[in-house]
């Protein structure tokens, strides 16, 4: 029977590192990387020689990017693999890396996320040659924005109740020196933004730019034999990963992705969601907060948004929900934003977070999806 990521060896996140995610500059991708390695790196005090495997997590840098960046550290003849899988790339990077380390082939392993915008990219779906008349006319903002009167259509609140979450996340962006938004916003501003679609402003939506973000993953053996901090060392309690099946007329498909991932990340890690401190959120859009807090099992269907406005999902609330700011206003930069929930997680449970720390935090997951075909999350413990 296959073996899950908490039946290997355990994992540790033990360095992190960002490069601020920011708009797009002229600023070459490998100082955006270097930037998130060097300081992940001198986060965990260990040497780039001693690292034994890289993953690299991009969504538009094209082949082999990782290569031309790495090789500025200094002399490593070890593997790297390049890892696209549309918004969740650097998740992914992330549960590959942790598997390699977790069985036991290799004892210190870089996880780096970097992408630039420069240009629209290149999705595959709209180039397989199959007509698909939904697929290429529906944007993505119109799909959530349809998404968002419908919830709120079932559920009877209005786009108010909906916005919170943006002038939360701003909230918690302005406090994230590495966040592409670093702006407090009322609902006022949020509401009054420059439209998108329906009801959706800009400020409900996430800016795709530039940045970068590491994370440096250890075994115990790569700890001891390499004299790196144990006390900073966060657990990689479960890896799950999921795709898209075919779902019932009706069915929301991301949220859907996310109930099973979420619950199977869960399960791996023995525990439940009133056991969560910390929770990183693929938060594209304001309406995909609540529906997967929901989904999560945080709250009930319909409840999100009650709870929210109470304070349930603020810092020093009963749950932190995207300390980060999110991404709409950590941001997405594609590559990184995986790479970056990972980070802020253990920042939070080591209690390194400042003005963003949750209080006592033990417990966090992160969740990411990717063009609604496959979902990622993360569970992470402080032993």
């Amino acid at each position: 029977m296959a073996k899950t990521l908490a039946e290997l060896r355990p994992v540790y996140v033990v360095g992190v590192g960002w490069h601020r995610y920011q708009e797009p500059t002229d600023t070459p991708y490998v100082q955006l990387g270097l930037t998130a390695v060097r300081q992940a790196l001198q986060d965990a005090r260990a040497e780039w020689a001693a690292v034994e495997t890289s993953y690299v997590g991009t969504g538009r840098l094209g082949m082999a990017s990782g290569r031309p960046m790495l090789s500025h550290l200094g002399r490593n003849e070890a593997s790297i693999v390049h890892v696209e899988n549309a918004s969740a790339s650097g998740s992914a990077a992330f549960r590959h890396a942790c598997i390699e380390v977790a069985a036991g082939l290799a004892d210190l392993g870089l996880v780096v996320g970097v992408d630039k915008s420069n240009g629209p990219a290149r999705v595959a779906l709209t180039q397989t040659g199959v007509a698909d008349l939904a697929r290429d006319e529906i944007a993505p903002f119109t799909h959530f924005a349809l998404l968002t009167d419908a919830y709120m259509a079932r559920h009877r609140i209005g786009i108010d109740e909906v916005a919170r979450v943006a002038v939360k996340n701003h909230r918690n962006g302005a406090a994230n020196p590495n966040a592409h938004r670093q702006k407090v916003r009322t609902l006022d501003d949020v509401l009054n933004g420059r439209a998108v679609s329906g009801k959706l402003t800009t400020l409900q939506c996430c800016p795709v730019g530039e940045g970068a973000a590491a994370v440096v993953i250890a075994s115990e053996d790569g700890i001891r034999r390499h004299g790196l901090d144990a006390a900073r060392a966060i657990r990689v309690a479960s890896s799950a990963a999921i795709s898209e099946i075919v779902y019932p007329a009706g069915v929301d498909f991301d949220a859907e992705l996310t109930r099973r991932v979420g619950a199977l990340a869960m399960r791996q890690a023995q525990v439940c969601p009133a056991d969560l401190d910390v929770l990183e959120l693929h938060d594209a859009f304001a309406i995909e907060e609540l529906q997967y807090l929901e989904a999560l099992g945080v709250c009930g269907p319909g409840e999100a948004a009650a709870r929210l406005k109470a304070g349930a999902y603020d810092i020093g609330g009963e749950l932190a929900v995207s300390p980060s700011g999110g991404l709409i206003a950590m941001g997405h930069p594609l590559g990184p934003t995986g790479v970056g929930q990972i980070g802020e997680i253990a920042m939070q449970l080591r209690g390194e977070a400042g003005a963003r720390q949750q209080r006592d935090a033990k417990t966090g997951l992160a969740h990411m999806v990717g063009l609604g075909a496959v979902a990622y999350a993360h569970v992470l413990r402080r032993d």
